[in-house]
């Protein structure tokens, strides 16, 4: 059949900057020329492990340049695409990638994760561009799909942005907090009526048509199932990776035992409101700052003494939301945790 490809996903090399360097190679079968497709689409990766998004430092104290994924064809292990290959829609930064971590060159913290997932942080855009343009061509069903959907969360996240911009903190970490409570097998993935259930709780408003139309995408396997994570992400938006960069270093920072989880007493000593905007103007204390970040924070955390990384992000998912511009999503960032 014209236009029926292949991808084969091949390790590049690993770099020192705890980035992995990937490029894919399409094969056709017919309709589309090797030439036209033996231009390899780079892009770079991090881990995502079982300690929610901290890349394993044994990783980086390699000297080789050895495969981290075996060279083959693969699909996707988890998700609304579980089961099916991957094709050039699944490329885009911040796209979740995920591999069955055995048979590969994976270190044991890594293995102990059934499933390895890879996270594209950067991709060769013009490459990008070139292969949509040749398989365009020969399946233009295969972009406007995606466009559709995309069309749909712009839809739903405009009608609930208002909302979200006035308290998008607590509703992103409400919502994390009460999928985690509700997910009693931690799957990672609940029903519609889970779903429907929380919006109401969160004074979310969307239709009875919106909510369809999103479940029609995310639940494209048809199981009555959606990860919790994308479920959020579609109503809510995703900060930019440039944004998680600077909340994973915070994190970072403050997991002085790399365990993947921060106690809250070092969160308290380690938070400097001093340039709060509310500090500076003087409609604030310091102490009264950092009191209302570690209760909100708290209300979010399964274990009130300790914040795991996943909560973490979600606190700083919700604050994204508000702020516009990425320096000074970041500035606060730096300025209140140093980094």
């Amino acid at each position: 059949m014209a236009g029926e490809f292949r991808i084969t996903l091949l390790c590049d090399h690993i770099d020192s900057t705890n980035m992995l360097h990937y490029f894919y190679r399409i094969r056709t079968k017919s309709g589309l020329t090797e030439n036209m497709l033996s231009k390899k689409l780079c892009f770079d990766s991090r881990i995502i492990s079982s300690l929610e998004e901290i890349v394993g430092s044994e990783l980086f104290h390699r000297t080789n340049a050895l495969p981290f994924i075996q060279k083959g064809v693969y699909q996707h292990q988890r998700g609304q695409k579980k089961g099916k290959a991957y094709d050039l829609s699944d490329f885009y930064i911040g796209a979740n990638l995920t591999f069955p971590s055995v048979d590969h060159n994976l270190l044991k913290s890594v293995k102990q994760n059934p499933i390895l997932t890879l996270c594209v942080i950067s991709i060769d855009e013009a490459a990008m561009d070139f292969l949509k343009d040749s398989v365009l061509k020969f399946k233009p069903e295969y972009f406007e799909q995606m466009i559709d959907d995309s069309r749909v969360f712009k839809k739903i996240q405009g009608m609930l942005r208002e909302t979200l911009s006035k308290r998008g903190v607590r509703v992103v970490t409400g919502l994390g907090k009460y999928f985690r409570h509700v997910d009693k097998n931690g799957s990672g993935f609940l029903s519609q009526e889970d779903f429907k259930e929380a919006l109401e709780l969160f004074h979310l408003e969307v239709s009875e048509q919106n909510f369809e139309s999103l479940w029609l995408i995310l639940d494209e396997s048809k199981s009555d199932k959606v990860d919790c994570g994308e479920f959020i992400h579609a109503i809510a938006g995703e900060m930019n990776e440039y944004r998680k960069a600077f909340v994973r270093k915070a994190h970072m920072k403050l997991d002085f035992n790399k365990t993947g989880n921060v106690p809250m007493v070092d969160l308290r000593k380690c938070y400097c409101a001093k340039k709060h905007r509310l500090v500076l103007a003087g409609k604030a204390t310091e102490e009264e700052i950092k009191s209302l970040f570690l209760e909100t924070l708290g209300e979010s955390c399964s274990n009130p003494e300790e914040v795991s990384y996943s909560e973490f992000e979600d606190y700083y998912e919700g604050l994204s939301i508000g702020i516009t511009d990425d320096d000074d999503f970041v500035n606060i960032l730096r300025n209140l945790w140093g980094i």
